[in-house]
C-alpha cells in the first residue's frame, strides 16, 4: 500500500505489519504527525521554513476544532498500539510528550469555552494583522505568497465573527470588566490609509533588488486594494457584530466557573498549565505561603534601604518621577541597554548559548493600551526570523525603570529567548522543537531567570532588588488570585486589592494583569509552580554533587531536552545527577 498523504500514511502506520519494529513505527508516526501539523497550521509551516503552504491560512471555527480533535484521536490510537517499553529512552520521552499533547487536544475540544478566541487585549484579528512578523521576505515568491495569504483573511474573519457571535448567544463570553478597551483592538487595526496598515508592512520598505520596479508597484497596489476593499471591511464587520451581538452579552461574573462546564474546564486548565495534579485549593494555599515568605524579604529590603516600611518604599517607587522614562524612546533605549548588558554576562551561567539573535520592539499600538508590560515572540532559525522582545511604551508613568532587570531577564535572556531559541537548535524531532509547549516549563524558566539576575548582578540598587521581589510576589499572588477568581468566587476588586497590597506593581499593570487572569484562566499558575520545581532540582543537584556541581552544566541539562512537563524534567535531572556523579 502506497502512503502518499499524511492521512493515508497514518493509516499505514496503524494498519499494516510493522516495517521493522516499534521504533520504526514510532518514527513513521512522528513524521505523519508533523506532516499533519504543518498542513493544519500553514503559518507555523512558513515560520519554520516549510514553504509548501505559504499561500494558505489556518481554518477557523468549531468544525475545524472538532476535525483537529478527531485527527488527534486517530493519532493517539496509532500511538497506543506501539508499546512504549520497546523504545529507547529518547524515544520514550518523545512518546510520553506526544501522548500528552494528543490527549490534551482531545480533552479541550469537549468544552464550549473553546469558541472564545478573543480577550480584553485582543484576539485572532490581531494575530492576522501581525502575520508578516512570522515569515521571511527575501524573494518575489515570498511577497506574492503573502498577498495570496492575506486575501484569505476576510473569509477567516467572517468565520471568526460567526463563531464568536454564536458562542455569545450560547452564553460563552468574556467578563464585562475585562473588555473595556477591546473595541480599540479592532478599530486600531483598520487603517484609512492602507499604506499605514500593519498588513501592508512588508511593502512599506525599500524594493528588493530581485523584484522589478513595475512588479513591485503592482504588488504594492494589490496589497492596498486588498486592505481597502476586503480586509478593512471584514474587520469593520467584526466590530459591528461585536457591538451588536456580543458586547451586551458580556458576563458579570468574572470566574470561568459561571460558564457551562466552567468548573470542569478550570480543573482541566489547571492540569494543562501546571502539568501537575495539584488542585485549586492546594495551589491557593501554596500561593499564600509564598506571599508570606516574600513579604518578609521585602520588609527586610525596605528596612535596609532606610524606609519606615515596605509600603513607604513601594509608594516612593510607584510615584517618584526619577524612576520613570519621559518618552517611549527613553524606555526603549533603557530596555535595549539592559538586554545587551545581560547578553554580556550569559556565558557565566551557560555552556551553550543560542545562535539566533533577538531584537527589541514596541508592542503594536492597537493592542498596547490594555496589554501587559512586555512579552516575547519566538523567531525561527530555519525561516531566518529573529526573536523579539516586545516592550509596552504606553502609560509611561506606569512603566518604572527599576523593573527592567527582572522584566528583561524573563522575556529575553536568560529567559524566553534563550530557552526557546535553544530548543529550536536541539537534535530532536521537528515537532518537539516547534510544537512542544508546556506552560509550567516555559514560564517557570522565565521566573527562574529573574532569580538568576541575582547571580548576574543586575539588582544593584534597593529599588531594583525590591522590583525583583515584587515580580516574584506578583507570580506568587497569581496562585492566590487566579484560584480565587475561578474557584473561590472572588470579585475583580478583591483580586486587585490583593495585588496592590502585596506587590509594587503600578495600578495600570495590576488592572491589565488581573484582566488577563480573568480572560485566560489557569495560565498564570504555571510561573511559580515551574520556578519552584527548577529551584528544587537545583538544590537537589547542589546537595548530591557537592564540589562536582557546575551551574553552567546544570542549566544546560535543564534546557537540553527542550520544553517538557515538570515530572519529565524531574526524571531527566535526576538521571543527569547520576551521570555527573559517574564522571571522572
Amino acid at each position: 500500500m502506497r502512503c502518499s498523504t499524511f492521512a493515508i500514511a497514518l493509516l499505514c502506520v496503524a494498519a499494516t505489519p510493522a516495517l521493522a519494529g516499534p521504533v520504526e513505527d514510532f518514527h513513521a508516526l512522528q513524521d505523519s504527525y508533523w506532516a499533519a501539523y504543518l498542513k493544519d497550521s500553514p503559518i507555523t509551516a512558513t515560520s519554520v521554513g516549510v514553504q509548501t503552504y505559504d499561500r494558505e491560512l489556518d481554518h477557523v471555527g468549531l468544525a475545524e476544532q472538532d476535525r483537529l480533535a478527531a485527527e488527534a484521536k486517530t493519532f493517539l490510537a496509532a500511538l497506543d498500539a506501539i508499546p512504549p517499553g520497546s523504545l529507547p529512552p529518547a524515544d520514550q520521552a518523545n512518546y510520553s510528550i506526544l501522548h500528552r499533547q494528543l490527549a490534551n487536544a482531545i480533552e479541550v475540544d469537549r468544552f464550549g469555552s473553546r469558541a472564545i478566541a478573543y480577550g480584553g487585549s485582543g484576539g485572532l484579528h490581531n494575530f492576522y494583522a501581525g502575520m508578516a512578523d512570522q515569515q521571511p521576505f527575501r524573494t518575489r515568491a515570498d511577497y506574492d505568497n503573502y498577498l495570496a495569504r492575506i486575501a484569505l483573511v476576510p473569509e477567516r474573519m467572517a468565520a471568526y465573527t460567526q463563531m464568536s457571535v454564536d458562542a455569545a448567544r450560547r452564553g460563552y463570553t468574556q467578563p464585562c470588566v475585562t473588555m473595556t478597551k477591546f473595541e480599540g483592538t479592532i478599530s486600531g487595526t483598520i487603517a484609512t490609509d492602507p499604506a499605514k496598515s500593519r498588513f501592508y508592512s512588508p511593502f512599506a520598505g525599500n524594493r528588493p533588488d530581485s523584484i522589478a520596479a513595475a512588479d513591485w508597484a503592482a504588488m504594492q497596489q494589490r496589497a492596498k486594494t486588498l486592505i481597502s476593499t476586503t480586509i478593512n471591511p471584514s474587520y469593520q464587520s467584526f466590530a459591528d457584530a461585536y457591538a451588536r451581538d456580543i458586547k451586551a452579552r458580556c458576563r458579570t461574573a468574572v470566574g470561568i466557573g459561571a460558564l457551562p462546564d466552567g468548573k470542569a474546564y478550570y480543573d482541566y486548565l489547571v492540569r494543562f498549565h501546571t502539568t501537575t495534579t495539584m488542585t485549586p485549593d492546594q495551589i491557593h494555599a501554596l500561593g499564600l505561603s509564598e506571599v508570606a515568605r516574600i513579604r518578609a524579604e521585602m520588609d527586610d529590603v525596605a528596612t535596609k534601604a532606610g524606609f519606615a516600611s515596605r509600603a513607604a518604599m513601594i509608594a516612593d517607587m510607584r510615584t517618584n518621577p526619577k524612576y520613570f522614562a519621559k518618552s517611549p524612546e527613553e524606555l526603549m533605549e533603557a530596555a535595549a541597554r539592559m538586554a545587551k548588558t545581560i547578553d554580556g554576562k550569559m556565558p557565566t551561567l551557560f555552556g551553550r548559548l543560542p545562535r539566533l539573535p533577538y531584537g527589541v520592539r514596541e508592542i503594536p499600538a492597537e493592542t498596547a493600551e490594555g496589554n501587559t508590560t512586555a512579552y516575547y515572540s519566538p523567531g525561527s532559525p530555519d525561516a531566518g526570523i529573529a526573536g523579539t522582545y516586545y516592550v509596552n511604551t504606553t502609560h509611561l508613568d506606569q512603566r518604572p525603570l527599576w523593573e527592567l532587570p527582572a522584566l528583561t531577564s524573563h522575556e529575553a535572556v536568560p529567559g524566553h529567548h534563550n530557552q526557546i531559541a535553544l530548543q529550536q537548535e536541539l537534535d530532536q524531532p521537528a515537532w518537539r522543537k516547534y510544537t512542544s509547549y508546556f506552560t509550567a516549563f516555559t514560564e517557570g524558566w522565565g521566573l527562574y531567570s529573574e532569580h538568576l539576575g541575582i547571580e548576574l548582578g543586575l539588582y544593584d540598587t534597593p529599588q531594583k532588588d525590591m522590583g525583583r521581589l515584587s515580580y516574584e510576589m506578583w507570580r506568587a499572588c497569581r496562585l492566590v488570585v487566579d484560584t480565587g477568581l475561578h474557584a473561590k468566587g472572588w470579585s475583580k476588586d478583591q483580586a486587585v486589592k490583593f495585588m496592590k497590597d502585596n506587590t509594587a506593581l503600578t495600578d495600570a499593570n495590576i488592572d491589565a494583569e488581573v484582566n488577563r487572569y480573568i480572560s485566560t484562566p489557569g495560565q498564570a499558575l504555571a510561573y511559580k509552580i515551574g520556578e519552584l520545581k527548577i529551584l528544587e532540582l537545583r538544590a537537589l543537584a547542589t546537595r548530591e554533587l557537592g564540589d562536582k556541581f557546575d551551574v553552567r552544566r546544570f542549566h544546560d541539562a535543564v534546557l537540553g531536552q527542550g520544553n517538557v512537563p515538570l515530572d519529565t524534567l524531574e526524571a531527566q535531572i535526576k538521571a543527569w545527577i547520576a551521570a555527573e556523579k559517574a564522571r571522572g
